[in-house]
């Protein structure tokens, strides 16, 4: 897919708030996805670490969104929500299986797939899609909205709560049939 025809990434259109760091053992920045986090290899979620945050922060918010997606509306990978302000790392994993590592009262909701966990890349074979994992500073312990919500009503609240933003986007490409 050429850059230019590229779908807009999620933060394009929305206000500016503090930017801070996030970073991966297991991805760079631009690089590509490693087989743990694509759908055939495993459905695991990275090892994140985020600081810099912006101070007012009360929780977090980690989200994994494929803008390149022939959807219209993109897709939605991952959602995980009021994450307490004392972590700031996930191990590898954290987003699935028995949720090692992932913090008591951290909310999942319903990716794309239909599933409250990570859900690993699976683009139209031979397209290249960019997958955007977003941690959010948020000024509220808890976000607001339950559990059984759609990832676009917390999009909907982090748009109006979040403190400061920080993005990792990683790429992959299915093999051509």
């Amino acid at each position: 897919m050429a850059e230019q025809n590229r779908a807009p990434l999620p933060h394009d259109f929305h206000p500016p708030v503090h930017e801070f760091t996030v970073t991966s053992a297991d991805l760079e920045p631009g690089a590509d996805l490693g087989d743990a986090q694509v759908k055939s290899g495993g459905d695991s979620s990275p090892q994140l670490r985020w600081e810099g945050f912006p101070e007012g922060t009360k929780s977090f918010a980690v989200t994994c969104f494929d803008p390149d997606a022939p959807t219209g509306s993109g897709f939605w990978h991952w959602v995980l929500f009021d994450l307490p302000v004392s972590v700031t790392e996930l191990p590898a994993g954290a987003g699935g299986g028995k949720f090692e590592g992932l913090p008591a009262g951290a909310v999942h909701v319903r990716n794309d797939y239909g599933t409250k966990d990570f859900g690993g890349a699976a683009p139209p074979a031979g397209e290249r899609h960019r997958y955007v994992f977003t941690m959010y500073a948020v000024d509220k312990v808890k976000l607001g909205p339950g559990a059984d919500v759609s990832p676009a009503v917390v999009g909907f609240n982090l748009r109006f709560h979040s403190l400061g933003r920080a993005q990792l986007i990683g790429e992959y490409e299915a093999p051509a049939g």
